[in-house]
């Protein structure tokens, strides 16, 4: 993961050293489950000395370990206590499990509730269906707001001029042939969302994939995140999800709205 735009010099309370150590926390991931110093050094953009002083206070720590044949760096059990301590004091989360399971059951599709992180929306609670096979998204990921249902939910709820700057400031690119990646059809989807209740995404992440979504509110009345379903093609068409699924997708997102205190 490359590092993220450094503080300006001119502040003086950041703390590099701290910045330093969360870029290679974040170095591993799915595709780089372990790596070596010279690779950390790499995706971090630092020098190898300065990746060796990071690795070995995150190794003191207990974050980082070195696997015991490979001598390669991974990721241990306890940095899922960083992640955990957001999720656990989340008030939108401890709001919504038991309208998302009321949801998936009546659906039957895996209900999930994101929350905006910059361009993307990140999948903080998931309730699996149990009446199919389902795909495992697990809490953390990533998925882009332009291309995705509960992002277009999200957008709709912003004023205009910060829902296309959102966009303009994203990257765009067709993740499949039917993408939409120009702004002014994507806030022609937002004015839709705006009208219905709900936004979709007819496989524009993923070929097989639909997604309805709709916004989710705090008591104040501001926009902080989004519920969707998202039907494969395989069971649904684009015409029967939105009859039947967005009437029960829209009242579990108003259901967990009447119970998110603003922040």
């Amino acid at each position: 993961m490359p590092p993220r735009d450094a503080a300006p010099s001119s502040d003086g309370l950041f703390n590099q050293s701290l910045a330093k150590g969360l870029q290679v926390l974040c170095a591993f991931n799915g595709a780089h489950r372990s790596l070596t110093l010279a690779e950390v050094a790499q995706r971090t953009g630092m020098s190898k000395a300065s990746a060796q002083r990071s690795v070995h206070t995150l190794q003191t720590l207990g974050y980082i370990g070195k696997h015991p044949s490979t001598r390669r760096f991974l990721l241990l059990p306890r940095v899922v206590e960083l992640g955990f301590n957001y999720l656990d004091a989340h008030p939108m989360i401890n709001a919504a499990h038991t309208y998302l399971a009321q949801l998936a059951r009546a659906s039957g599709e895996t209900a999930t509730l994101t929350e905006p992180t910059d361009t993307h929306m990140v999948y903080l609670a998931q309730v699996l269906t149990t009446q199919h096979i389902p795909v495992l998204t697990p809490v953390g990921t990533q998925i882009p707001m332009y291309a995705s249902s509960c992002g277009r939910a999200y957008l709709s709820q912003l004023p205009t001029a910060q829902a296309r700057t959102l966009l303009e400031q994203a990257a765009r690119p067709a993740r499949t042939r039917t993408t939409l990646t120009q702004v002014e059809p994507l806030m022609a989807q937002l004015q839709r969302c705006v009208e219905t209740g709900y936004a979709t995404n007819c496989e524009e992440l993923f070929i097989g994939d639909m997604g309805i979504a709709a916004p989710v509110f705090n008591t104040r009345g501001e926009a902080v995140g989004a519920v969707h379903v998202a039907p494969p093609t395989s069971r649904w068409s684009m015409a029967d999800a939105e009859r039947q699924l967005a009437p029960l997708v829209i009242e579990c997102a108003r259901a967990i709205s009447r119970l998110v205190p603003p922040t």
